[in-house]
């Protein structure tokens, strides 16, 4: 579709790991993967553990590169909620804040604007000037969160694993993302729950064996893939 932001067609990605001297195991993730991310949609990505969900965000996010078919990508800024995108552990906080918002798309001065609104987000406090070597899983998170909430992007890409911290920050965090859902902005958001991508979702992609098993209304996806899982 030409007004698209993301058009995929026919992608395949196939994971490979050195088994010896000479043997490579592979895995295909992805197969013959197609569709397109519309401007000022949600949309929802279900399946089953392993289906290649998250791979498929990486895919999107250009962390990935496919290694079959083509993707065009409309769309000038994208983001993804990441734990920990781009950190170096020696830098501080705030540091890190900046250098990974530019790593998803923001110029030195739109960074620069940005970490004050990220890093009172994250809660990190005082420790925001201190190394992130020194910091626990969780803080880390919180700032990784931070980081991709605060960007100004043209698709915003969500996993649902990202809930992170206390139960003060995972609602603060719940409802951070369900104002960005719910406003104008392109969102493309895995998840496990049915309920979710029911009430946040335009359309709907269920995902199984690197596959697409089937696209469209969200409630017609979510009770097909309800149905296979008895």
């Amino acid at each position: 579709m030409t007004d698209s932001l993301i058009a995929l067609e026919n992608v395949g990605f196939t994971y490979r790991t050195l088994a010896g001297m000479l043997k490579v195991n592979k895995f295909q993730a992805l197969k013959s993967i197609s569709f397109d991310v519309l401007p000022g949609e949600t949309l929802g990505v279900i399946g089953s553990n392993g289906s290649g969900k998250s791979t498929l965000l990486k895919i999107l996010a250009r962390i990935y590169r496919p290694d079959s078919g083509s993707i065009v990508f409309n769309a000038r800024k994208i983001s993804i909620l990441s734990l920990a995108l781009g950190f170096d552990p020696r830098l501080s906080g705030v540091d890190n804040a900046v250098f990974s918002s530019m790593l998803l798309g923001a110029s030195y001065k739109e960074a620069t604007k940005l970490v004050d609104g990220i890093i009172e987000f994250s809660e990190l406090g005082e420790f925001a000037v201190q190394p992130v070597r020194t910091y626990s899983s969780g803080m880390r998170a919180r700032l990784g969160f931070s980081v991709a909430l605060n960007m100004h992007t043209d698709v915003l890409l969500i996993d649902e694993a990202l809930a992170v911290g206390d139960a003060s920050f995972r609602a603060k965090s719940e409802r951070a993302i369900v104002e960005r859902v719910t406003s104008s902005q392109t969102v493309v958001l895995v998840s496990h729950s049915e309920a979710q991508i029911n009430r946040l979702c335009n359309r709907a992609i269920w995902i199984e064996k690197g596959q697409i098993v089937l696209q469209g209304d969200p409630a017609h996806v979510t009770k097909k893939y309800r149905e296979s899982m008895k």
